[in-house]
């Protein structure tokens, strides 16, 4: 039943041809099957019932929510043995507010430690496998919210994004991901990584299904500064479709097979698959057109995510010491048990990280890296700026491909060739521009995905636009394993 959209399942429940306890007896047995399966869970939450019903579309609904959002009297783990039996006090705003509207929670799913990282293979508890393909990654770090909304074990669920961690998940389980505009969402209980780059966000098989649920959780919070009055906006009733006359634009120096040298047989699928849906827009009466932007400062974007990123981690994690909460480490003085704690705790991937961000963030090598790292990072946003003065929408396809295989993968930078086309997602956090991701695609029985982004508060119209598009393709609702042509 959880394979439906929200939509389709708010109609079932109000018509009473379903009712809350179905829903989440179908849940939470999907929840097992996929755990044997692909070890997308941290917690099942089995004792799961309504609580409360509203009018909102997402009332009786279950849902499940990213191990790195706190959830009031359940394991919140960030995926991290440093946090392995940690169950907080208070919820956080988003999941707060879900749960107000009656939505059910089901679960706790698995990310790569502490959201740090791309593949869903670091989180505490295990490798996440893709649905579709259990040799393959989800990517990462929203690996296990994607691969339940993939499976049809939930119709959404909570992921955050720092650099790609929805939108690149999405694409590879062939469902919706969408990024809110930089504090549409309150951050208030959110695990933080990078706090400048941290968005909250929904995975869903839909791009209405994404509008509902953020519709829900966005708003002014007193608890977070960044936060923004969006009490003026329904993206769910903003959507119609109608985008003629819009104007999009694409940059060739990542979507230019030229730029590439000896391009795989996927990636010239993956890029001619993109021209196709240039074609779509088109005959919807939308303008797209290429834009050139200086290679150079494209080629950035990667090792700026890096010294911004680690730095700001190396910042907002050093409060686990194993002191205030988590297992205490072993010594004779607090000192010693701190440095067991981190060093027991941490994966070496983490570590490796938090020696960059110490490093970057020296007193001698905060100008070389760290604060070159903004000046750039303000480069790029002010360039996205100025485009958006002319244009409306930026489309560009999420990857080289679809999922890579777990064999043999690693959470590495990839190659320069590769390397901004698998990384400018992270343009969307510089900016805390909305962009959303949707499948456009099927190559070797693989879901591929295009990406849509905007200016700052328009995220009705990014939505528009993927919504548009997405009813020209034939991806709405899949269910991992469909083979749609």
């Amino acid at each position: 039943m959880n394979e439906l959209l929200i939509e389709d399942l708010h109609k079932k429940l109000d018509n009473k041809e379903i009712s809350d306890e179905e829903l989440i007896k179908d849940a939470l047995d999907k929840a097992h099957i996929l755990q044997d399966k692909c070890n997308a869970f941290v917690t099942i939450l089995d004792d799961a019932k309504p609580v409360n019903t509203s009018d909102s579309l997402v009332s009786g609904i279950p849902y499940a929510i990213k191990d790195n959002y706190s959830t009031k009297g359940i394991l919140s783990t960030g995926s991290s043995n440093t946090l392995k039996d940690y169950i907080p006090f208070f919820d956080a705003t988003a999941v707060k507010k879900l749960n107000d509207a009656g939505a059910i929670a089901i679960g706790k799913t698995v990310l790569d430690e502490f959201g740090m990282g791309g593949t869903g293979t670091t989180g505490h508890t295990g490798v996440v496998k893709n649905p579709w393909d259990t040799k393959r990654m989800c990517a990462g770090s929203s690996s296990g919210s994607a691969a339940a909304v993939a499976s049809g074990v939930v119709s959404f669920a909570l992921g955050s994004d720092t650099g790609d961690s929805i939108r690149k998940p999405a694409a590879f389980c062939g469902i919706v991901g969408y990024k809110p505009t930089y504090g549409m969402i309150s951050r208030y209980g959110l695990f933080p990584y990078a706090s400048s780059l941290d968005h909250c966000g929904v995975l869903t098989r839909s791009v209405k299904d994404a509008a509902i649920v953020v519709d829900v959780m966005k708003g002014k919070d007193a608890s977070d500064l960044t936060t923004w009055d969006s009490s003026k906006i329904s993206l769910y009733d903003s959507i119609d479709g109608n985008i003629e006359g819009k104007k999009l634009f694409y940059i060739k120096e990542i979507v230019s097979l030229d730029n590439y040298d000896n391009p795989s047989d996927e990636l010239t699928w993956h890029i001619n698959n993109f021209y196709k849906t240039i074609e779509k827009f088109k005959s919807m009466g939308v303008s797209v057109e290429e834009v050139s932007i200086d290679k150079e400062l494209l080629c950035t974007i990667p090792s700026v995510y890096t010294c911004i990123s680690f730095a700001e981690a190396t910042s907002n994690l050093a409060n686990l010491t194993g002191i205030i909460f988590g297992p205490r480490g072993e010594g004779k003085n607090y000192e010693e048990m701190i440095k067991d704690h981190r060093t027991k705790g941490f994966s070496s991937f983490i570590k490796r990280r938090l020696v960059i961000g110490s490093y970057v963030l020296q007193k001698e090598n905060q100008e070389k890296y760290f604060l070159n790292a903004q000046r750039v990072r303000r480069l790029i946003v002010d360039k996205m700026l100025e485009l958006f003065e002319k244009y409306d929408a930026l489309i560009l396809p999420v990857s080289t491909g679809s999922a890579p295989y777990l064999d043999g993968s690693k959470d590495e930078i990839s190659s320069l060739d590769t390397a901004i086309l698998e990384e400018h997602l992270q343009i969307g956090n510089f900016g805390g521009f909305p962009s959303i991701t949707i499948p456009n695609g099927i190559i070797n029985n693989m879901p591929v995905g295009v990406n849509i982004t905007a200016n700052r508060y328009n995220d009705a119209l990014a939505l528009n636009i993927a919504y548009a598009l997405e009813s020209k393709l034939n991806y709405k609702g899949m269910i991992a394993g469909d083979r749609h042509e």
